[in-house]
């Protein structure tokens, strides 16, 4: 298989993390790229632009990080992402990662081509108090909840999302406002997928 990516991109960890929990990262071959570039290569595997984007074994192009990472589950069903004995409460928490991802990075994608001051319009205010809503009941939800030896896509998509925050708006600061949640993020920032995909 094929992976196109960059460093900085949260939906292209969260797929590499997945990769790398499952034991499938040697079975890919990551092609780095700068999708703002018109990468032709990029292109040809999705015509959006976007990453990340797989190409499967049998040529099949796949799009989409959550659906990369369904994929993927299907194609190595051990350890599971979406376990099925609480498949509902994994996918309320990979809904309430992917909003925060979305929203930290439509942030920061929009300060670059308009400067900080698009925050002051109403669709940066929007974004602004979904973070602050996001953040608050996720440190309800999570609290200091111990982590187990497993980890699922909910969790994944959480602690991308945070790590993102702190790597491109540091000034939410959101491990000094919500000491649990940090807590919980640094149990699963510990595990090796992670350490291998921080942030650069």
């Amino acid at each position: 298989m094929e992976l196109y990516l960059n460093a900085t991109s949260p939906y292209a960890r969260l797929v590499r993390i997945v990769l790398l929990e499952k034991g499938l990262a040697e079975t890919v071959t990551l092609k780095w790229c700068d999708p703002w570039a018109d990468d032709a290569e990029l292109l040809k595997a999705n015509p959006a632009g976007r990453i990340p984007a797989l190409v499967t074994e049998e040529g099949a192009t796949l799009s989409e990080s959550m659906l990369i990472a369904v994929y993927l589950d299907s194609v190595s069903p051990n350890p599971p992402m979406l376990p099925a004995a609480n498949l509902v409460e994994v996918l309320h928490l990979t809904g309430l990662g992917q909003n925060l991802m979305d929203a930290a990075f439509t942030t920061v994608i929009a300060r670059k081509h308009y400067g900080k001051e698009i925050d002051d319009s109403e669709l940066g205010q929007r974004r602004s108090r979904a973070i602050q809503r996001l953040l608050k009941q996720l440190s309800s939800e999570l609290g200091e909840e111990q982590q187990t030896s497993t980890i699922n896509l909910g969790e994944i998509a959480i602690a991308v999302a945070l790590d993102y925050l702190a790597f491109r708006l540091p000034e939410v600061n959101w491990k000094e406002e919500y000491p649990p949640l940090q807590t919980w993020h640094a149990g699963v920032a510990a595990r090796a997928s992670f350490q291998e995909t921080a942030f650069v």
